[in-house]
């Protein structure tokens, strides 16, 4: 019985040893002195250094969507449907979720008629299936009893087109003052 509890105690003073070597050689577990010059202190600087370095993350695409979303500064169509929208207070703006609603919108205060934009984006790319518009007009009475539909007209398509026409335009902006910041210059050959 004495001999039972003596390999047992044996074999756990093993393990322990094994598992505190492997910890101790492990390069995940050494902590490294860090110097001030060699840490930025700033945001921009720590971005930098990791984009320098490699870090990072990289977020996979997930279901059948096309996953590749920009920041909302630097997408056109998101841009220039703010900029079409402009005259009518927003409700929603979820770029995450790619929709910009409106707030309910009437030419004049006495009118009874409203009307309320929804613009979904499908897609990052400048084109006509890239975006759906839709557009609600609610008609309420002297009583206030209301009544919402969702309306079928030309101005769907123009507030589309207006919006196609803006985003082209902000992408050419963007292309020329990327073209002038640049260090790149074309030459002609010498043939």
């Amino acid at each position: 019985m004495f001999s039972n509890k003596l390999l047992i105690f044996l074999k756990n003073t093993f393990l322990i040893f094994i598992i505190l070597t492997f910890v101790q050689s492990c390069d995940a577990f050494k902590f490294k002195r860090a110097d001030v010059k060699d840490v930025p202190i700033n945001d921009a600087a720590k971005r930098e250094k990791n984009i320098k370095e490699g870090r990072g993350i990289l977020i996979p695409k997930v279901g059948g969507g096309s996953g590749t979303f920009d920041f909302a500064t630097s997408n056109e169509m998101w841009r220039a449907t703010i900029a079409v929208l402009d005259f009518v207070p927003l409700t929603t703006a979820d770029y995450g979720g790619g929709i910009i609603i409106t707030d309910w919108y009437s030419d004049n205060l006495d009118s009874e008629e409203s009307i309320k934009i929804m613009v979904n984006f499908l897609s990052n790319e400048i084109r006509a299936d890239g975006l759906n518009v839709k557009i609600y007009k609610k008609i309420c009475n002297e009583k206030l009893v209301c009544n919402t539909q969702l309306m079928k007209s030309e101005l769907n398509n123009e507030i589309k087109l207006a919006v196609l026409k803006k985003a082209a335009q902000l992408k050419n902006q963007t292309r020329k003052k990327r073209a002038e910041e640049s260090d790149y210059k074309i030459t002609p050959d010498p043939d």
